[in-house]
């Protein structure tokens, strides 16, 4: 029988890490980051607060890291406006978007160009929904292809292909189901190549290792040496 209590919060490096507190009829205590970086403590009836905190604190330096790694997967473009010259992302180049009125709403990519092709310029919802469905489009094409690709690097794993879901998320570029589905964030076809691989990469591992354990860690090493460069550049490009 679960009892939840009254959250709490510990300081760590001029900050505070907030907490959520539940008990459980269960013999140990347990710490876990959720992807939407909110910290969750599950701990035996009866147990101390003090010692609950004594083991967050012993902990925090953990905490904070699953935080910024969760943190990495939240889609932090700004707003787009939808005007000519405004500067959007493809495959992790930028494109200037152009705006030419025409009788038949086209989207194509010409010499540095994102070209809009529109009855009303001047119309941004109409603008936007073009473009959206564009990378849309585009991700649906590109996004199917690389997991294709990746999937090959696990040959020794025997890993199936996966059924793979489009779906745009606002904490997440990617996730995945104990079913063995993988859902990727269409906004992904905004970044470099090498960014995309790392988070099929990452679900893809999840496949085999459903959590952030030391196996899962070695098994991405493994099969990307470098995740950690691309998935610092996925923070920095995509902000």
């Amino acid at each position: 029988m679960d009892r939840a209590a009254a959250g709490g919060a510990i300081p760590y490096g001029g900050q505070e890490i907030p907490y959520a507190l539940t008990f459980r009829e269960r013999r140990t205590l347990s710490i876990t980051v959720q992807p939407d970086q909110t910290v969750r403590v599950v701990a035996p009836l009866g147990t101390a607060r003090e010692q609950i905190e004594a083991r967050l604190r012993k902990r925090a330096g953990w905490i904070v890291r699953q935080q910024a790694f969760f943190a990495a997967f939240e889609p932090l473009t700004p707003a787009r406006r939808y005007v000519s010259g405004e500067s959007h992302l493809y495959l992790g180049r930028q494109y200037r978007l152009k705006l030419v009125q025409a009788p038949k709403p086209v989207v194509k990519l010409v010499r540095g160009y994102l070209e809009v092709y529109t009855p009303d310029p001047m119309d941004k919802e109409q603008v936007e929904t073009q473009v959206q469905d564009w990378y849309r489009a585009h991700a649906a094409e590109k996004l199917g292809g690389y997991v294709r690709e990746v999937i090959k690097r696990f040959g020794v794993f025997d890993l199936q292909p996966p059924t793979l879901e489009l779906r745009r998320m606002e904490k997440r570029w990617g996730s995945c189901t104990p079913g063995g589905k993988v859902i990727l964030n269409p906004d992904l076809i905004r970044a470099p190549k090498g960014c995309i691989e790392y988070v099929i990469v990452h679900e893809l591992c999840h496949l085999l290792e459903p959590n952030h354990s030391r196996a899962f860690y070695d098994l991405q090493e493994r099969i990307l040496p470098d995740w950690e460069q691309w998935k610092e550049r996925l923070e920095r490009v995509m902000k």
